[in-house]
């Protein structure tokens, strides 16, 4: 094992070689499906020293394996997963904390983790929305956590690098806002969207992105053989979206639908551009945009994301068609990641990694 790494984040903020001191991780929520791909993830970290693992607190009464749930880490942590106990998160155990547990948990549990000096990584959606008053509409809780939300910094470190590596807490982008915030970021940062005349997002996801709690409607006959359209204009993921690219609601139409596949999204946006663009330009905007970014792939031959091309990765890809190549007002961006990956687990350590210090893609490419 190295002794030091390069650190050389994303943005290029910092270019010193720095010692890889070891972090000590907890993870709550570890029985969930994003819990056991952090987990599978932390396992090969070079870094990461798994110190506790612990239920979501919606399941588990006592102590029990966690192959017993998932079997793919037989041998791989040494640890048993534990019910969830505030009084187990102590800092001479531990140094770093994800959870990936209901969001009223999580805005319940981050504050006193903060108190105790620790740091955070939440996966829930507890801390992506700065307006504590968007709570009750989006999430169906009232927040009372204001401080931690105040200081809680939106974790995708592709636009907000230099604010996660000085944050203590990190709210872990949604899936499917990961997806089109990538997508639509560079274009609307220069300006190229005529966002007058309305955004349309379609996304795809496959049935993982529900979590593992059981539901009629994630049953096998009820996803095999079919795609179903969910939550039009009510997605909780929508105001995080609109949160980050500084778009009103009425110009942006967001549609999420359900596939008969485990993990992957494919998010497919149509927008105008406010003057004619060749798709040589667009590619070469977006590859400028993210030339830093170890974790997304920018094509630029003409081809078009697809879900097997990111399942189980942690990459993000970007691919474009405009209805003339020479000078296009009408542009499709395609925008594929793999929703336990990038979309979530991957991306919850790439925060990690900027907040301790190390190169972003460590243990994800």
């Amino acid at each position: 094992m190295a002794t030091a790494i390069e650190s050389d984040i994303s943005k290029g903020t910092t270019n010193k070689r720095q010692p890889a001191k070891p972090v000590r991780v907890a993870v709550a929520g570890a029985s969930g499906y994003a819990g056991g791909e952090l987990l599978r993830l932390l396992a090969r970290h070079p870094f990461a020293r798994l110190a506790h693992l612990a239920s979501s607190g919606r399941d588990g009464k006592s102590a029990s394996p966690i192959e017993r749930v998932h079997p793919a880490l037989r041998g791989q942590t040494g640890l048993d997963c534990q019910p969830l106990r505030l009084d187990d998160f102590s800092p001479s155990r531990m140094d770093f904390v994800f959870l990936a547990t209901p969001h009223e948990t999580s805005a319940e549990l981050a504050p006193a983790l903060l108190a105790r000096g620790l740091r955070v990584v939440d996966l829930s959606g507890a801390f992506r929305l700065k307006d504590s008053e968007a709570y009750p509409r989006w999430y169906g809780f009232e927040h009372h956590a204001i401080p931690s939300l105040e200081q809680a910094v939106y974790g995708l470190t592709e636009l907000n690098a230099d604010e996660v590596q000085k944050a203590r807490l990190v709210a872990n982008p949604g899936c499917y806002a990961t997806s089109s915030i990538l997508a639509l970021a560079p274009l609307l940062r220069a300006g190229w969207i005529d966002v007058a005349a309305g955004i349309v997002c379609d996304s795809k996801s496959g049935a993982s992105g529900a979590g593992r709690s059981p539901n009629q409607k994630l049953h096998f006959p009820e996803v095999n053989e079919n795609c179903r359209a969910y939550s039009p204009f009510g997605h909780r993921h929508v105001p995080e979206i609109l949160q980050a690219l500084e778009l009103e609601e009425k110009k942006f139409t967001f549609t999420p639908h359900l596939l008969p596949v485990t993990r992957g999204i494919l998010s497919t946006i149509y927008v105008r551009l406010a003057l004619p663009r060749a798709l040589d330009e667009v590619v070469s905007l977006f590859k400028d945009f993210y030339a830093r970014a170890q974790l997304v792939r920018v094509y630029g031959d003409g081809a078009l994301p697809e879900i097997q091309s990111v399942a189980h990765t942690n990459y993000a890809d970007i691919g474009f068609a405009a209805d003339r190549a020479e000078g296009a007002t009408r542009l499709i961006v395609v925008s594929a990641i793999d929703n336990l990956g990038k979309g979530a687990a991957g991306q919850a350590i790439q925060n990690m990694n900027l907040m301790c210090g190390y190169a972003e893609e460590t243990a994800l490419a």
